[in-house]
C-alpha cells in the first residue's frame, strides 16, 4: 500500500518543481501556475472538464490582454503626451477591452469570466514585468503566461495523485470483503 501524503505536502512537491521554470533563460511567469491551480480547486477540483474551461478562459484573457496593449499602443497620445491624456486614453481602451471581455462571456466557450481576468492579469503581469522567454516581447509574453496558465489545472492534479493512495481494484475488494461460500451454507446442509 502506497503512503498517503498530506495535500500540504504534495501540493508543496508540485510547486517547487515549478519554481524551476522560472530561472533563466526561460524567466518563465510561474505565478500563474499559482492562481490557475487555485481556480481549478474553486472550480470543484482536478477535472478534464475544468482543465478545459480554465485553459480556454484564461487564453482568452491572454488574447483579450494583447488587444488592450496593441490598443494602447495605437491610441495612447490621442488626448496628448502629458500623464493624463494617456491615462484618459488608457482608461477608454480598459473600458472598450473590459466590456467587450465581459460580453464575450456569454458565449458558453468563455462563460467562466473570472478565468479570463486570471489569464489578463497573467498577460500584463508577465508583459509589463519584463516575465517570459523573450521579455519585453508580447507574443512571448502571451505564449509564456498561456503556458504556464495552462500548467495550473495539471499540477492541481498530480498534487492530488500525489497525495492518494491508488484505489484498490474491484475485484481485491470484492474478495477481501465477499463472505467465503462455507460461510454462507446454512446449518445442517
Amino acid at each position: 500500500m502506497r503512503i498517503r501524503l498530506p495535500h500540504e505536502v504534495s501540493a508543496s512537491i508540485v510547486a517547487f518543481a515549478t519554481v524551476f521554470l522560472a530561472m533563466s533563460p526561460l524567466n518563465m511567469p510561474t505565478w500563474a501556475i499559482f492562481i490557475t491551480w487555485a481556480g481549478t480547486f474553486l472550480l470543484g477540483g482536478p477535472t478534464k472538464a475544468n482543465a478545459v474551461k480554465l485553459i480556454t478562459a484564461t487564453t482568452a484573457g491572454a488574447g483579450f490582454g494583447v488587444v488592450a496593449i496593441l490598443l494602447n499602443r495605437a491610441t495612447g497620445t490621442m488626448f496628448g503626451s502629458g500623464s493624463f491624456g494617456q491615462t484618459v486614453a488608457l482608461g477608454l481602451v480598459i473600458f472598450v477591452v473590459n466590456g467587450t471581455l465581459l460580453a464575450a462571456g456569454r458565449l458558453q466557450a468563455l462563460s467562466l469570466i473570472p478565468g479570463m481576468f486570471f489569464g489578463f492579469a497573467s498577460l500584463f503581469a508577465t508583459y509589463f514585468g519584463g516575465f517570459g522567454f523573450a521579455a519585453g516581447n508580447l507574443a512571448a509574453a502571451f505564449v509564456s503566461s498561456a503556458a504556464m496558465s495552462a500548467l495550473g489545472p495539471l499540477c492541481a492534479f498530480l498534487g492530488l495523485r500525489l497525495m492518494f493512495a491508488p484505489a484498490e481494484q474491484p475485484e481485491e475488494r470484492a474478495s477481501e470483503s465477499a463472505p467465503s461460500a462455507a460461510s454462507e451454507a446454512p446449518a445442517g446442509s
